[in-house]
């Protein structure tokens, strides 16, 4: 392109009697171009590791979790692999730890089993999200307030009542549904800095990780994890933020899943203990 425009420039400057020397060429739109070249070549060599646990065996994992399909689906893809624990009894931390330790990927992608990936163009989506912060998830808080419950709700009362943090601070969107590429809930402009994620996808260089001390905390097998995990890596400087990837979560979409249970009620005041707000 850059080259039949210097020979259209060169043919005018005969016809007006300039002279080649005359004739600049073009070359910021070449450099530029370059560039991106050179950055998408970088980001099609990257690894990328799909990391779960399930209480699935094996079989059922591959021919009915939401995960494992969509793992099918997407195997054509040579730079992705998969860690996958079945019939899993032990929290997620212990497990999403052990990966950070071993893992030969360049990025590693926690992710909750029942989730569809829709997005076939995932590798290169967290390679491109993660140029610009250190850790991406698909939902997440721009905020964090005293005692808050979760990444979207900021009160839980004495009644068991949860308070959505108001849409201004919110960011990101997640389908739901039973199938593949369900409504979209729609949370907030994306991609943004975020103080919270949610943990039902979060994605990160195991590099960035490990430099930084972050891991997860095996105490908060299942609830809280994640929120612990953001202010553990937002406590070392690690830039948290939404990025645009298609997932169909197939719990249900109001953000309460296990909320106020016994379980989720003792995770809260250990959390509470560790942080100290």
């Amino acid at each position: 392109m850059f080259f039949l425009r210097y020979l259209r420039d060169l043919r005018k400057s005969v016809e007006t009697g300039r002279g080649a020397a005359d004739i600049k060429p073009r070359v910021s739109n070449v450099r530029a171009a370059s560039k991106g070249v050179a950055i998408a070549s970088a980001r099609s060599a990257t690894t990328v590791e799909i990391v779960s646990a399930t209480r699935d065996d094996e079989e059922a994992f591959w021919t009915h979790a939401p995960l494992g399909l969509s793992l099918r689906r997407l195997e054509s893809d040579q730079r992705l692999s998969h860690s996958i624990v079945f019939e899993n009894q032990t929290g997620l931390g212990e497990f999403y730890n052990l990966r950070i330790n071993a893992s030969s990927a360049d990025i590693l992608v926690f992710v909750h089993d029942d989730v569809w990936i829709d997005d076939f163009f995932l590798t290169d989506r967290v390679a491109h999200g993660l140029d610009h912060f250190d850790v991406i998830g698909v939902a997440g808080n721009q905020r964090r307030v005293p005692r808050q419950p979760s990444w979207a709700f900021t009160v839980y009362d004495s009644t068991g009542n949860f308070a959505w943090d108001d849409p201004i601070n919110l960011s990101g969107g997640i389908a739901h549904g039973m199938v593949p590429s369900g409504s979209v809930g729609y949370y907030g402009a994306m991609p943004v800095a975020c103080e919270l994620l949610d943990g039902v996808l979060l994605a990160t260089r195991r590099s960035t990780l490990v430099k930084a001390g972050v891991y997860f905390d095996p105490i908060f097998r299942f609830n809280f994890y994640d929120m612990d995990f953001c202010r553990a890596a937002r406590s070392k400087n690690l830039r948290l933020g939404t990025w645009q990837i298609a997932i169909t979560h197939q719990s249900g979409g109001d953000g309460a899943g296990g909320f106020g249970s016994i379980e989720w009620q003792n995770a809260f005041s250990s959390y509470l203990k560790k942080w100290q707000t």
